[in-house]
């Protein structure tokens, strides 16, 4: 859904649109596990900072980004007020505080390149040809904690 989707919606009336979002499931357990064993999961995203915010909360993702859709007195215009892209999305995720060779990222797309080439370990998630062809690892299937092994092989020493 682009901005202009959004438009005249109020951020209610996305929020709880939101809350259907069909996802993979595993996202809580494996967020847990890398909470647990010490990491901290990062979401970036290209999908709208209220994706990125319910996902967040609603996973314990330790912070989040995406572009921002602008809203005047609780409703969408249709405009983007703050862009980000694959780069700002590598950006992001490297502002947190961590060396990239100790980083691991999953992803599925285009949109993922970037921090891939940037970290120590990538993973291919249910990933589109040009995201597989880059990735340390490729994982595919119909649940998020299919990745636990690699993370954990990785980041034992954690």
């Amino acid at each position: 859904m682009d901005a202009r989707g959004w438009a005249g919606h109020t951020e209610a009336e996305v929020a709880a649109r939101l809350e259907t979002l069909p996802l993979v499931d595993g996202i809580a357990e494996t967020v847990a596990w890398c909470r647990d064993h010490g990491l901290r999961p990062i979401l970036t995203t290209l999908a709208w900072t209220p994706v990125g915010r319910l996902l967040a909360g609603r996973f314990g993702f330790a912070a989040y980004c995406g572009p921002v859709p602008e809203a005047l007195g609780g409703r969408y215009t249709g405009r983007v007020a703050e862009h980000l892209d694959e780069f700002g999305k590598r950006d992001f995720a490297l502002s947190q505080g961590f060396a990239p060779q100790r980083c691991a990222a999953i992803g599925d797309s285009r949109s993922d390149l970037p921090l891939f080439a940037a970290v120590g370990m990538s993973i291919g998630f249910n990933a589109a040809p040009d995201a597989r062809a880059v990735a340390t690892h490729v994982v595919d299937g119909p649940d998020l904690r299919a990745v636990v092994p690699l993370l954990a092989a990785q980041f034992s020493s954690v």
